[in-house]
């Protein structure tokens, strides 16, 4: 965040002076068009030091705002609001950042404003819609929105993790047993036909070598592999890399469709919060596109906004991006046309979800059988290496 400084002309003729925060210039200029007023001059003062060292997760995040929202509708001023959401908390981090927030705004700071030091717990989004509740006279209502939608949110990580928790772990283990049985146990029985200097098969051959491979080289083998991942990391630190991988997700079977969910779903859901909050359109589109993960799904949802500041349509703008299902974008049309766009992109991102945890459901109900198939597959061909050598001697010694 930047402090700037002021001075302008108001509604009524008067010049005004003071100080604001904001992220850029840009956003500065935004804030004091909010407030009527019309820039004389506007220039950046000092870096304004963030308060970086506390954070929420998700949950306590969706708590604290639901409390303040109940409080803020019960006309309590929000310095007191903020307060009283501080002193009730039992953790630190809470306290912390609400007794901070609270000293800005009893400096004269809006809500809005003040929850912007935080940029790593209060996100664009929640500052956004914050600032257009403090606008319109509808605070609580945004911060109910906010609490909902951070539920909601936690609720959609809730289901992938736990649909990825089982495949994950059972991987882990059969791996793990694998790479046991190929370092520990495999060549103890296998020295003993070696001992005997019996004619091994080949497929026992063969496993000997996988055992004395895993055994002799396993650890430069791990580490080959934390290289290439720490040097993939690296070299996708360019952005055009970054963007071409991102754009390759996007085409890979089931994954892709996941990832394509993913996106559409959080950017429809967030529009529909800005859009209902009444944040313009275009600032909505860009808050929006900013909260989605792929970089070059992002980058169609941008040029989908430069297209409506030209003066297209938002659904034509959105049909170009090539990311959003036909039938989300009838409805986002019908909502454009009739007025309820809002509705309309509340109802197509809960559509996406349903479609990303069928997506999800449908990966796993194929990732799991392929994987104990695969897993059985290796079992019993390391079972079958140690049983030939041994239904040979009895053959020889029959």
């Amino acid at each position: 965040m930047e402090k700037f400084s002021y001075e302008a002309l108001s509604q009524e003729g008067k010049t005004c002076r003071g100080r604001l925060l904001a992220a850029t210039l840009s956003d500065a200029r935004q804030q004091l068009r909010e407030k009527g007023l019309a820039v004389i001059t506007l220039k950046k003062t000092a870096k304004v030091e963030l308060f970086s060292g506390s954070s929420l997760s998700a949950r306590d995040l969706a708590l604290v705002t639901r409390q303040l929202a109940t409080l803020i509708a019960a006309s309590l001023p929000v310095d007191e609001a903020v307060r009283i959401v501080a002193q009730q908390s039992d953790k630190k981090s809470v306290k912390k950042i609400f007794t901070q927030l609270r000293g800005k705004v009893q400096e004269g700071h809006s809500l809005a404003t003040a929850l912007a030091t935080f940029p790593k717990v209060f996100g664009r989004m929640y500052c956004a819609m914050v600032a257009a509740g403090e606008t319109s006279g509808h605070l609580p209502l945004v911060l109910q929105r906010l609490a909902t939608n951070e539920e909601q949110s936690q609720k959609l990580k809730g289901k992938i993790m736990q649909a990825m928790i089982y495949p994950i772990v059972l991987t882990v283990v059969a791996c793990g047993v694998i790479a046991i049985l190929l370092t520990a146990v495999v060549p103890k029985v296998i020295e003993q036909f070696i001992t005997m200097k019996q004619a091994l098969p080949l497929s026992t051959r063969a496993l000997l070598g996988c055992s004395d491979f895993l055994r002799d080289y396993g650890l430069a083998l791990s580490g080959g592999v934390a290289l290439v991942v720490v040097g993939n990391a690296l070299w996708l630190r360019n952005p055009a890399r970054m963007l071409r991988r991102h754009r390759q997700h996007l085409s890979w079977p089931l994954i892709g469709r996941v990832i394509r969910s993913i996106s559409t779903a959080s950017y429809a859901r967030t529009l529909s919060i800005l859009n209902a909050s009444a944040v313009p359109l275009l600032e909505a589109m860009r808050i929006s596109a900013s909260v989605v993960g792929n970089d070059y799904a992002r980058q169609q949802l941008n040029e989908a906004e430069e297209k409506v500041r030209e003066g297209g349509k938002f659904h034509q703008a959105l049909s170009a991006t090539g990311l959003f299902p036909p039938m989300m974008l009838h409805m986002v049309a019908a909502g454009e046309q009739s007025g309820s766009l809002d509705e309309m992109l509340e109802r197509s991102a809960h559509i996406q979800e349903e479609q990303l945890s069928h997506n999800i459901t449908l990966a796993v109900a194929l990732f799991e059988p392929l994987l104990v198939v695969t897993m059985a597959s290796i079992v019993l061909f390391i079972i079958l290496a140690i049983l030939q050598p041994i239904l040979q001697l009895n053959e020889m010694i029959g």
